[in-house]
């Protein structure tokens, strides 16, 4: 038996030091309830900007939204760094696995990337959301094919999806080839259908999945910044959610608070409930469906 956490709280936007201590203060009080792997949300490093359409329009981009997103870019992380070893020391500090949601930097191109650290405190891989939703393409780029992994670890196969991510069938399936035992799926979608999701993806997988939600209101952003909400209203409510193999609820989904939910999971209950279902194996049909995965790196510029 392992236990695992999920972290439904906000970034201090436009503040990485102070998330930075914030997630270091979160993982302690996981830590202290037995947690070996912590999960937090989508961009919780690095701040995912709700209601900021960054003087965007068709055809349009203001000055005003210019100096923003420069905020924002400033306020993202490099892969790996400073940011990346403090996290990775607090890892280490509490011996279990994190997986968190950042903004990553990499010259002057923003992505939604999940990061994994071992319980050594070493990073061990990265995952670039490949699909921005909506108005996300506008601040981040698509991730490739070389960043989909899942990692064997002393706990289960660990691998992450974000947000609407998820309702990529080809996506899942490419985790579920890789033998995924421990799905997380970090997001800010709140909504009632996320919890739907994740008990879908669960049964369908035969896995684990664990979600981390922000939770967020107006005062987790600077009073300057142009978001259009009243003081102490909430932006993204939560709804984080912990789900085993066979769809059933372990803890959540908790609305309306920051939160540490915490399940015990046994891996023992995977190959059960793979005996009636398992979506890559004999319930497959390769005869008729096959999936092709390219997980090439697709560098804009390649000196050879």
């Amino acid at each position: 038996m392992t236990k695992i956490a999920v972290i439904q709280a906000a970034t201090c936007l436009f503040d990485t030091p102070a998330t930075l201590e914030k997630l270091a203060r979160l993982v302690g009080k996981a830590a202290a309830q037995g947690a070996k792997l912590v999960l937090f949300p989508e961009a919780f490093v690095g701040g995912y900007p709700r209601g900021m359409d960054f003087g965007a329009r068709v055809g349009f981009r203001s000055p005003e939204g210019r100096d923003w997103f420069a905020r924002y870019h400033a306020s993202a992380i490099v892969v790996p760094g400073p940011e990346c070893d403090a996290m990775g020391e607090v890892a280490r500090l509490h011996s279990l696995h994190l997986v968190v949601g950042v903004i990553e930097r990499d010259g002057g191109t923003l992505y939604c990337t999940v990061l994994f650290f071992a319980a050594d405190g070493s990073l061990t891989t990265k995952h670039r959301k490949l699909m921005p939703t909506a108005m996300e393409r506008i601040i981040w780029g698509q991730g490739d094919g070389s960043t989909i992994p899942v990692i064997d670890t002393d706990i289960g196969k660990i691998g992450a999806v974000i947000c609407w991510e998820n309702y990529m069938p080809l996506l899942r399936m490419a985790m579920y080839g890789q033998g995924i035992e421990l799905y997380c799926a970090p997001t800010v979608d709140d909504r009632e259908t996320w919890a739907l999701s994740m008990r879908h993806i669960a049964f369908e997988g035969r896995c684990f999945v664990a979600s981390a939600v922000q939770y967020m209101t107006r005062e987790d952003a600077p009073a300057d910044c142009p978001i259009d909400a009243a003081p102490g209203e909430v932006l993204i409510r939560g709804g984080s959610i912990i789900v085993g193999p066979l769809g059933e609820i372990l803890a959540g989904p908790v609305y309306g608070e920051e939160a540490v939910l915490c399940a015990e999971i046994d891996l023992a209950a995977i190959p059960r409930a793979k005996y009636d279902l398992d979506v890559v194996g004999h319930y497959a049909r390769s005869d008729v469906f096959a999936l092709s995965v390219d997980t090439r790196a697709k560098p804009p510029v390649r000196f050879e």
